[in-house]
């Protein structure tokens, strides 16, 4: 998953964590693994990995 935000600003909001809390979920209901959720941010260096951060599990 990867989405940016308008305002240019990478943190994830509270929606975004819990969405992705909800489609991970959902995910591994189906056996589908989520690998991680990007929020990018005004620059290609301004970004926020969930697996970076230890709120997704990696491979």
């Amino acid at each position: 998953m990867v989405h940016n935000h308008p305002s240019g600003e990478a943190g994830p909001s509270d929606e975004d964590i819990e969405i992705t809390r909800r489609v991970v979920e959902a995910c591994s209901l189906m056996g589908i693994k989520v690998l991680d959720h990007i929020v990018i941010g005004k620059n290609k260096e301004d970004y926020v990995s969930f697996m970076d951060k230890g709120w997704i599990k990696g491979v």
